[in-house]
C-alpha cells in the first residue's frame, strides 16, 4: 500500500476530517509540511496554507517565506503569512525561544481558524445554507519521530500518565494526520515525487531540547536497541489504552466521592484519604486549574484548621478546608462590592434586583421567606447601602440585646468560607439593618407602635 493510500485510510479510520471540510495547513517549508501539502492536494482536500516567519535566521527565514509562497502558486491555494518578533516576545514574556515560538504560532493559528470560520459562516448565511457553516481544521505535520521525542522529553522532565501518550492526533480543531509515518518515510515520499523543500540549519544544533533528543539521545539508544523507534511507538499506543481504562476507573471514584452543590464541589476528607492515592487527588483538582505540584498542599490542607485555603495558579478557584470537608469553589468576585438604594421602588442591580415598598401596619404580615425583610420605616434613613460584609462588622441579631460581630455570627451559623464570601449586608446611616437572607437587626424590628413598615425583597442569592 502506498503512503498516499495509508494517509487517506488513516484520516478515514480516525474520522479526522472529510473532503467537504475546509483545511488550513501549517507549513514551515521543511520536508514534513511539504509532504503534507502534496498528500492533501492529491487526496482532493480543499485547503489554504499558513506560514509563520519567526525572523530568527534573518535571510533564511525570509527565503523560507518565499518558498512557501511558491508552494501556494504551485498548488493554486491561498497562503497566509505572519511575521513575529520572536526574540522580543520571548524577552518580554520570560520564555525560551522555542516556547515563545510555540505560543505565537498557536495563538495565530487560533485567530486564523476563527477568522476563516467567520467568513465561511457568513457565506453560509448569505446563501441560505442550513448547516451553519463548514468546520475548519488546522493541520500540522507532526510525525512519528516527533511523537517519540515528545514522549521522552515528557518522561525526563516529569509527567503524569497523559504525558506518556505523546502528541494527540486530534485536539479541538487541530489535526495531525502524519503521526503514523516516520521521518524516513516522509523523506522517501518526497524524493519519489520530486518534491523540493527547505532545510532548517538550526535543526542540526543540539542547543534546543528537542534537537538534543533527536540528534544525541535517540541515536545513542538506537545503537543498543535498534528497534527503539518502533518500541516507543508501541509504548505510546499502550499508554493510550491504559489511560482509557484509568479514566474510566477514576471517573467512577470521583463521581462517588465528589458532591456538587451549586457552584461548589464538596469532598469528604476522610473518604478521600482512605484511597491514599495522589493521582486521584490530581484528577479531582486539575479540572479547576490546580497543578500537580499542589497535591502536597491539598494533603496539608486536609489537616489544617477550618477556613484555610489554597488558590489555583490562575486564582479562578480555591480549595477550602471546612470542618471535615474540602470545598472546591470559584474565587470570590471582588467586583461590584456595593450599591446605593435611594428610596422606595424597584432597583435593578448588577447582582440581581431589590424591591423596596412601604406598607401600613394593617397591611403587613410577617413573611416566612429569607429573601424578605420587614422593618420599622421610621427608624430607617435613605439612601440604603447594599455591600459585602467585612471584618469588624457587627449588628444586633433579632432577639438579642447585645451586639455581635458578623464573623462570630457566621461561626454560630456554621457557614463555610464560600458562604461567608457571598454574604451581603444592608446599611442605613452606617448601621446594619439586615444581614441579607439571614437576620434583621433587633433595633429595626417591628413594634406594636410601628405605623409604617418598610418591606425589602431581594431577587438574588
Amino acid at each position: 500500500m502506498s503512503l498516499l493510500q495509508q494517509f487517506e485510510q488513516y484520516i478515514y479510520r480516525n474520522h479526522l476530517f472529510t473532503n467537504d471540510q475546509q483545511l488550513i495547513l501549517a507549513v514551515s517549508g521543511g520536508v514534513d509540511s511539504v509532504v503534507l501539502v502534496d498528500l492533501c492536494a492529491k487526496s482532493g482536500y480543499s485547503f489554504s496554507i499558513a506560514h509563520c516567519n519567526f525572523q530568527l535566521r534573518k535571510e533564511e527565514s525570509d527565503a523560507d517565506e518565499l518558498f512557501v509562497q511558491s508552494l501556494g502558486k504551485k498548488y493554486n491555494v491561498t497562503v497566509h503569512v505572519k511575521k513575529f518578533d520572536t526574540v522580543a516576545f520571548a524577552f518580554d514574556q520570560k520564555l525560551s525561544i522555542q516556547e515563545a515560538a510555540r505560543v505565537l504560532r498557536y495563538e495565530w493559528f487560533e485567530e486564523l481558524v476563527n477568522s476563516e470560520l467567520s467568513i465561511v459562516n457568513n457565506h453560509s448565511r448569505q446563501t441560505g445554507a442550513s448547516d451553519g457553516g463548514v468546520p475548519i481544521h488546522l493541520l500540522t505535520a507532526h510525525h512519528a519521530d516527533d511523537n517519540n521525542e515528545t514522549l521522552l522529553m515528557n518522561f525526563f522532565r516529569g509527567t503524569g500518565l497523559h504525558g506518556l501518550t505523546g502528541i494527540p492526533m486530534s485536539y479541538g480543531h487541530i489535526k495531525r494526520p502524519l503521526l503514523q509515518f516516520t521521518k524516513e518515510e516522509l523523506i522517501a515520499y518526497a524524493q519519489e515525487n520530486n518534491l523540493q523543500w527547505r532545510e532548517d540549519a538550526s535543526n542540526q544544533s543540539s542547543k534546543y531540547t528537542r534537537n538534543f533528543f533527536r540528534n544525541e539521545i535517540l541515536p545513542q539508544v538506537e545503537k543498543v536497541y535498534p528497534q527503539v523507534k518502533d518500541n516507543l511507538q508501541d509504548n505510546i499506543n499502550r499508554f493510550k489504552e491504559i489511560e482509557q481504562l484509568y479514566k474510566i476507573s477514576t471517573q467512577l471514584i470521583i463521581k462517588k466521592l465528589c458532591r456538587h452543590k451549586g457552584a461548589e464541589v464538596h469532598i469528604p476528607i476522610k473518604q478521600l484519604l482512605q484511597y491514599n492515592n495522589r493521582a486521584l487527588i490530581y484528577e479531582i483538582i486539575k479540572e479547576y486549574g490546580f497543578a500537580e505540584k499542589q497535591i502536597d498542599e491539598v494533603l496539608k490542607l486536609c489537616n489544617a484548621e477550618s477556613g484555610k485555603f489554597i488558590d489555583s495558579p490562575a486564582f479562578y478557584y480555591r480549595i477550602i478546608k471546612h470542618r471535615h470537608w474540602l470545598l472546591i469553589a470559584p474565587s470570590a468576585d471582588s467586583s461590584a462590592q456595593h450599591f446605593a438604594i435611594e428610596g422606595v421602588g424597584h432597583w435593578e442591580l448588577g447582582i440581581g434586583n431589590i424591591q423596596v415598598k412601604t406598607l401600613t401596619n394593617s397591611q403587613a404580615s410577617i413573611p416566612n421567606a429569607p429573601n424578605i425583610a420587614v422593618l420599622d420605616a421610621s427608624k430607617i434613613e435613605f439612601p440604603l447601602l447594599l455591600r459585602r460584609w467585612k471584618q469588624g462588622d457587627y449588628f444586633y441579631p433579632l432577639g438579642m440585646k447585645k451586639k455581635k460581630k458578623l464573623a462570630r455570627f457566621f461561626i454560630d451559623q456554621k457557614l463555610s468560607k464560600t458562604q461567608k464570601e457571598n454574604v451581603w449586608v444592608l446599611e442605613s446611616n452606617k448601621k446594619i439593618i439586615w444581614v441579607v437572607g439571614m437576620r434583621i437587626d433587633e433595633r429595626f424590628k417591628l413594634l406594636p407602635a410601628t405605623q409604617t413598615i418598610l418591606q425589602i425583597e431581594t431577587g438574588f442569592e
